[in-house]
């Protein structure tokens, strides 16, 4: 799998120039100066946008933005769709060991997670820059820190978040009247019905959040996932989640012998009814898969009754980005009313907003409160976990391929 050797070299070139440490960043004055020189200079600027690729409608609704940013401000946006965004982190990583300061290859990134915190401990990243947006004051961080705060890692202005999101299982209504609401039942479901339920295989990020929330559920001290994790500790930590995943593996689709690569395959299973159940972070994942006819309209969601992992996902800029103010651009266009209205509409993604409707003016409220919100999506998504401290999601992987990859 390409995404594994990817991150293997990214770790590895983290070690080797010992910048897996620490939290440096970039920090030098920001290019162009201000928010009006941007869009100054952005005029005939080309943007490398490096995103996940593996959803269609998401990668449509991004040749969207891009179509309305050419228009706007005649920024071209394009698209380089990623496996694993840890390819992006590889790229400007080796950019920056080989000395290419400027000219770089990646001008923007959709990040969270490990990969934020390997490109800020290294020094990667462009900015504090999310003050120069403009739609950034539409924010409310005191009601949401995680919009400021990325798996325990303060942002400090150097991501732009993006959309909300929190983990969601989905099921099919016409075949399970009551599913399995915590990772014990789960697996006396699934040991009851056989082949009928899976996950993504670990480094995909739902597979490893999959992992992060049977750990919250199943260790007797979630509070110690907040802290880095403890080489000599992690076996006495995981322990209850190997144990889980010994049990619940024979009782897996294929017996557990083989793994959906991404969540966009194990909808697809579940869509073909070879399984029953699929998860998401996107709780209107199910609702939008609906409108788009690729789910039928019996799903449902639902979250754990302890609750479901949530965070921010964001927008970064490389420190070596070749067209900083055309990525200025785009990352305040995205975070507009207009462009977050679109974004959360089921029938187009249904990626939920970062924005304080408060904060927004009547007509741009509206374009909100006109939202269906679909038959899929969870009314009430209960309490939300905070995400692990990103060493854990390292440990995790490389456990889970110890144990469980073929």
């Amino acid at each position: 799998m390409p995404f594994l050797t990817r991150r293997a070299i990214l770790q590895s070139m983290l070690a080797a120039t010992g910048l897996g440490g620490g939290a440096r960043s970039v920090r030098a004055d920001p290019v162009p100066s201000g928010f009006e020189a941007a869009l100054r200079q952005a005029a005939g600027q080309t943007v490398y946008f490096n995103a996940w690729g593996g959803d269609q409608k998401i990668n449509d609704y991004i040749l969207w933005a891009a179509g309305a940013l050419k228009r706007r401000h005649g920024v071209l946006l394009k698209l380089v769709k990623l496996t694993d965004t840890a390819e992006a982190v590889s790229h400007v990583l080796a950019e920056q060991t080989a000395g290419r300061q400027d000219g770089g290859s990646v001008d923007l990134v959709w990040i969270n997670g490990e990969n934020f915190a390997a490109m800020k401990s290294a020094g990667l990243l462009f900015g504090p820059f999310t003050q120069m947006l403009p739609n950034f004051r539409l924010l409310d961080p005191a009601r949401n820190p995680t919009l400021l705060v990325d798996f325990t890692i303060p942002t400090e202005g150097f991501e732009s978040p993006w959309g909300m999101a929190q983990f969601t299982f989905f099921y099919d209504s016409a075949r399970i009247p009551a599913p399995p609401r915590s990772m014990p039942t789960l697996l006396v479901w699934a040991e009851q019905n056989p082949g009928r339920f899976t996950y993504p295989a670990p480094p995909d990020f739902i597979g490893t959040t999959f992992l992060k929330q049977a750990l919250h559920e199943l260790t007797p001290d979630p509070a110690v996932l907040r802290r880095p994790s403890d080489p000599a500790q992690f076996a006495t930590v995981a322990a209850p989640l190997w144990a889980y995943l010994d049990r619940l593996h024979p009782a897996l689709w294929r017996a557990g012998r083989t793994f959906p690569e991404s969540t966009t395959a194990q909808r697809q299973l579940l869509n073909d009814g070879e399984v029953d159940l699929y998860m998401a972070f996107n709780p209107a994942d199910a609702s939008s898969a609906i409108a788009q006819q690729l789910l039928p309209d019996t799903v449902r969601a639902f979250v754990p009754e302890a609750g479901s992992i949530a965070n921010t996902h964001f927008l970064a800029i490389p420190f070596n980005a070749n067209a900083k103010a055309g990525a200025l651009v785009a990352a305040n266009f995205l975070l507009s009313p207009e462009a977050q209205a679109r974004k959360q509409d089921p029938a187009i993604w249904g990626d939920p907003t970062v924005l304080a409707l408060d904060r927004l003016a009547p007509e741009e409220r509206a374009d909100f409160d006109r939202l269906a919100q679909g038959i899929a999506t969870p009314r009430d998504l209960g309490r939300t976990l905070p995400e692990p401290h990103p060493s854990w999601v390292a440990a995790l992987e490389r456990g889970w391929t110890e144990r469980y990859a073929h």
